[in-house]
């Protein structure tokens, strides 16, 4: 019975989508994956406990907490671990027993397009609201220079999107720019308000991150792999399962005195991130925190 309970919620935890489940008293008895990527709570934090207050907007029954309908759900809005909102399309079910008495519910949920309200970088942004590679360059020289005065800490991770070459391939150039617009759109839900990020390259971003340490930064990293693995992309019918490769690079007080090798560090193991068989986070120079995404 064990090992086809660890099926099920290894099964479960493939779902792109995030998955709750709430056993008759309103403890989390699941919460998958993709549902930790969402919100940035881990599935320790909350099994077996109360659901959260702010998570209950989840609970879609309640017609107050609905900000619209939707074919396929409602759209609702969860607070993020960071303090943030997040908007969700969700749709929640009633489970019973044979019996028909209650004994749960269950919601599933994914980043609803078009009501990002999360925080950004701060200026210069294009359309998608990405740095512009003009603006890009000037803002990773400024604050890598504050970072030199003894400001604040500075970061890179140097994102790569794994199916971009191939399904530039197979559905052609639109389809490819459809695909990069979601997947910043998902990197930008886990930036800090003092983060940044820019198209670095034809399928490719560069962020400019605030963490203290390499692996608070691989951590960091991690996040944003799990908010890419969750964004919805589908392009006629077809949908795509979608994953990035990262390089990390975490300058240090005393050490890095120059811009370019951590530029460098950070597309190098990104490009080993890649030859790994993407999905995956690298640190530069074998750094600490970095582990399979």
């Amino acid at each position: 019975m064990t090992d086809r309970m660890e099926l099920l919620e290894s099964a479960l935890d493939t779902l792109p989508d995030g998955l709750a489940v709430f056993g008759a008293a309103g403890e989390v008895v699941l919460w998958n994956h993709a549902a930790e990527a969402i919100t940035g709570y881990a599935s320790m934090e909350l099994l077996r406990q109360p659901v959260p207050g702010i998570l209950k907007t989840l609970l879609v029954e309640r017609p107050r907490l609905v900000e619209m309908q939707r074919p396929g759900g409602a759209v609702v809005r969860v607070r993020h671990k960071l303090g943030h909102e997040v908007p969700v399309m969700a749709r929640s079910l009633v489970l019973r027993d044979g019996l028909g008495e209650r004994i749960g519910m269950a919601a599933m949920f994914h980043p609803a397009e078009g009501l990002d309200a999360l925080p950004r970088g701060e200026g210069g942004e294009d359309e998608d609201g990405a740095l512009s590679r003009e603006d890009l360059d000037d803002r990773v020289n400024s604050e890598f220079d504050d970072f030199l005065r003894g400001g604040l800490p500075f970061g890179l991770l140097w994102v790569g999107v794994d199916q971009a070459q191939e399904l530039r391939r197979t559905h052609g150039a639109a389809a490819c720019a459809a695909m990069l617009a979601k997947v910043e759109r998902a990197l930008r839900a886990g930036l800090r308000p003092a983060e940044a990020i820019g198209r670095c390259g034809e399928d490719e971003f560069l962020v400019i991150a605030r963490e203290r340490t390499a692996v608070m930064l691989g951590r960091h990293a991690q996040t944003l792999a799990g908010l890419a693995r969750t964004a919805d992309f589908r392009w006629w019918g077809d949908r795509v399962t979608l994953t990035v490769s990262i390089g990390a690079a975490q300058a240090e007080s005393g050490r890095d005195t120059d811009l370019a090798p951590l530029l460098e560090g950070a597309r190098k193991a990104m490009m080993a991130s890649m030859r790994a068989g993407g999905n995956r986070i690298t640190c530069a120079g074998g750094g600490q925190g970095c582990l399979p995404s």
